[in-house]
């Protein structure tokens, strides 16, 4: 392979590589912070900007002591609103619990408590730069009392989805005058005496350098690459499907590892959910989110043998729907199915709706499990009888809270919200596994900077977003990874440009 021409290559004082949620707040923060020349590279083309953010529902996690501060990112919550909704609140004490709890206290302490710390202030700071924040009724709260309540600390989504954050920061990032260049794929990075001096990009077929005094990778994990999936993750994975881009295939881990950089964090672990059987294999902008079957703690889950596998009503479906993708993998054939009583049906989130659900009904148990592909009809029957014999009917149910509602003396009992599948029309959704990303790259120090195998930083080097290993494991609370792209692509930025002018 020909070596790229240097001689008049391009040069700018910080190069952003990706263009989704961390990279374009990376770019932002970098103009702010005194760059000169910031430049964004995206590896897809145009139509297909945006990385994974753009395939997500847009929901934020963030520590809020009251409706005034969740104000400072929803910028503009009438005071009508404000007052009629229960908002609750999140303190940092929670949210770093929840960080530690759900990744088993494994996750980077640093790292961790920068995410916490720093939370409301980099969402209003995207608030400030016309991403629009708005209370997210239609995934987080149920109406008890007539009054909306919400639910484990998950309040706010960006307007329009992953979708609308990204068109607002890119819009925020042209504003500034930050070019992005499509069609662009970083290769390797350029190195003199020790310092990452920019890119060797691919374009067109041709390979084309790209000088900058520092570089920010924000190009995402690895969970569009069935290679590295299997190689990783493990057997079987190559068999899940990819919710997001499929442009997300390891491209800036390899480069950083070419360059010296230290492997880090759950490498074998990812954010993993129940996704519709018949998704395609890769995410659909014309669908986003909604091929993600998120209601199951209101009813159970059964495999081809007719049985549950796990207990549904463990926890809000914040701190375990990322995990229990992983578990449906697991199943034979790789599937299960969402079974829901006719009395929750009208509280099952929006992504039930949609008319590609692969979905049945039924008006009894027996005429249900006949219509459910590949089920164990017998046993099916069994599993639902002994489910509503078991359910603790003087408990009220209450979706709003942990209500205690369980199956006690089940093989798999259900912690909370169990409800007897009695009440006709029945109905079940057939899932399989969504992979969202993977937990493992790069070490950064707590100002973004790349570490190498010798544990130093790596001057010119930074990372943030998806790519960043060390923060999750084994599962996350439900919309910090979105909260985490934007405070570390923050971080990074400002960091670049500072050091750049050093």
């Amino acid at each position: 392979m020909s070596a790229p021409n240097m001689e008049n290559a391009e040069q700018v004082d910080v190069l952003v590589v990706g263009a989704g949620n961390a990279a374009l707040s990376a770019a932002l923060a970098a103009k702010e912070a005194g760059a000169a020349s910031v430049k964004v590279i995206e590896r897809a083309p145009e139509a297909l900007r945006g990385g994974n953010s753009r395939f997500t529902g847009g929901m934020v996690r963030f520590a809020y002591d009251d409706v005034d501060q969740l104000r400072e990112v929803a910028t503009d919550m009438s005071d009508d609103e404000a007052a009629n909704a229960d908002f609750g609140t999140y303190t940092a004490d929670q949210f770093s619990q929840d960080i530690e709890r759900v990744t088993q206290y494994r996750a980077d302490p640093d790292l961790a408590a920068l995410l916490v710390e720093r939370s409301r202030e980099t969402l209003a700071w995207q608030a400030s730069h016309g991403v629009r924040y708005i209370a997210a009724y239609g995934h987080q709260a149920y109406k008890v009392d007539g009054r909306f309540k919400f639910w484990g600390g998950l309040t706010l989504q960006a307007s329009g989805g992953g979708p609308g954050l990204v068109q607002a920061m890119v819009d925020a990032v042209e504003k500034q005058g930050i070019p992005i260049q499509y069609a662009t794929r970083g290769e390797s990075l350029i190195e003199e005496d020790g310092v990452v001096r920019g890119v060797i990009t691919r374009q067109g077929g041709k390979r084309i350098p790209i000088r900058a005094n520092a570089v920010v990778l924000a190009s995402g994990g690895f969970q569009s690459n069935a290679e590295w999936r299997t190689r990783y993750l493990g057997p079987g994975w190559d068999l899940a499907k990819v919710r997001g881009t499929r442009f997300n295939t390891g491209d800036g881990i390899q480069m950083a590892m070419d360059a010296g950089a230290v492997p880090w964090g759950h490498w074998s672990g990812g954010h993993a959910v129940a996704w519709d059987r018949n998704a395609p294999d890769f995410g659909d902008l014309a669908v986003g989110d909604a091929f993600q079957k998120h209601s199951y703690p209101l009813g159970i889950m059964v495999n081809t043998t007719g049985k549950r596998f796990v207990d549904e009503g463990a926890d809000f479906r914040n701190y375990t729907y990322a995990k229990y993708g992983h578990v449906v993998l697991e199943q034979p054939q790789q599937v299960a199915w969402q079974v829901f009583d006719g009395s929750v049906v009208e509280l099952l989130r929006d992504e039930y709706r949609i008319r590609q659900a692969t979905r049945v009904r039924a008006n009894t148990i027996e005429e249900l499990a006949a219509k459910m592909d590949d089920v164990n009809s017998e046993a099916f029957v069994q599993t639902v009888q002994e489910f509503n014999a078991a359910v603790q009917r003087d408990v009220t149910f209450n979706p709003a809270i942990k209500d205690g509602r369980g199956t006690p003396g089940l093989d798999v009992p259900k912690t909370n919200w169990a409800v007897a599948l009695e009440n006709p029309p029945y109905e079940a959704y057939q899932v399989t596994c969504g992979l969202t990303f993977t937990f493992g790259g790069l070490k950064i120090t707590p100002q973004g900077q790349v570490i190498n195998v010798d544990d130093e930083p790596m001057p010119g080097l930074y990372a943030a977003g998806e790519i960043v290993g060390g923060l999750f494991y084994f599962n996350y609370p439900g919309g910090s990874g979105l909260t985490s792209g934007a405070v570390f692509g923050r971080i990074a930025g400002t960091s670049a440009a500072t050091a750049q002018r050093a």
